[in-house]
């Protein structure tokens, strides 16, 4: 008796900083990302508003729910940001000062600043 195809897909999720969550899921073929995070039953625990702001992507592109999943995909549950990125680096930047921070932060003797 010959077995079925299945689809090998890893789940993987940040609920915090410096906390990962990854499961891997075996489906049918043809499954969507909608059934892949009902197999896994992360959302059970997040309250609406947490789901509401959650935004979903295979391999770094966002994608809905109704995209078809493939062999070996990485769906990836997106929090939003806190901060906006630039801005954070902007604020350690003020903060170490520039002569400590990035290009500025080791110089040659008699090179030019940033080398």
């Amino acid at each position: 008796m010959e077995s079925k195809p299945r689809l090998h897909v890893t789940l993987v999720y940040s609920p915090g900083p410096r906390e990962v969550r990854e499961a891997k899921l075996v489906l049918e073929p043809g499954a969507s990302v909608a059934q892949a995070l009902h197999t896994c039953g992360w959302l059970a625990g997040l309250s609406a508003q947490e789901i509401n702001t959650l935004e979903i992507g295979v391999w770094g592109r966002k994608v809905e729910l109704d995209h078809p999943l493939g062999q070996d995909d990485r769906l990836e549950l997106y929090r939003p940001l806190k901060v906006d990125p630039k801005v954070a680096r902007r604020e350690r930047f003020v903060r170490q000062g520039s002569k400590s921070a990035g290009l500025f932060a080791k110089k040659r003797l008699g090179a030019k600043a940033g080398y």
